[in-house]
């Protein structure tokens, strides 16, 4: 339920940006009225601009929601937030889509830093924070997978841009709900398959 909290933005991203051409007129109209740039209904190449304010707006919920309901904020979703209000809001501003093609590349490395950082400050990697309640593995472990998980958003950042600059835009965002979904799915169940062996049960009270 969480992993589809945090995808929920990219998930409307995507259905706004394939819907786009069947909103009726006077809702665009209507949310021209109301932003410093102008839609043109129906207009394919206005796509990616409404699917980036859907996106601001849906990830803005996301964190109010939580923070409502917690009250807290989640890191992740407050990160994912600020990056889609600069880069979102840059592409908008200025009309250009590199922006938000840039946004998963830099919260990807962002997360990648944080990985990193977590291995050189505290006493346990923020892999081994994550999943220490279920896993009881030894230290050499966690390393590893806190290596693993910075290589994969290394990895994750570099091919969104290598798609962006290589390929449609259309592909592109086919490739940041389907292909970016994918590719965290089956790391999380190889990572879970190579764990399996440490995990560890309770006994009840």
């Amino acid at each position: 339920m969480k992993f589809l909290i945090e995808f929920f933005p990219v998930i409307l991203f995507f259905a706004a940006y394939k819907l786009y051409s069947l909103i009726p007129a006077p809702v665009i109209e209507s949310i021209n009225a109301s932003m410093p740039f102008s839609l043109t209904p129906g207009n394919a190449s206005d796509s990616i601009y409404f699917a980036t304010l859907v996106a601001i707006v849906i990830s803005g919920i996301t964190v109010l929601v939580h923070s409502i309901n917690h009250r807290n904020f989640n890191k992740n979703q407050t990160i994912t937030f600020v990056l889609f209000l600069i880069f979102g809001g840059a592409t908008l501003l200025l009309r250009d889509p590199t922006f938000i093609k840039w946004k998963p590349t830099v919260i990807n490395l962002v997360f990648a830093l944080i990985f990193l950082g977590s291995a050189f400050i505290g006493d346990k990697t923020l892999a081994q924070r994550f999943l220490g309640g279920a896993i009881d593995a030894p230290r050499n472990i966690w390393n590893k997978l806190n290596t693993a998980w910075i290589a994969f958003f290394v990895f994750v950042a570099v091919i969104n841009l290598y798609i962006a600059y290589n390929f449609s835009e259309e592909i592109w965002v086919n490739f940041k709900l389907f292909g970016m979904m994918g590719l965290t799915i089956a790391f999380i169940i190889i990572q879970m398959i190579i764990l399996s062996r440490y995990i560890t049960v309770k006994p009840e009270e």
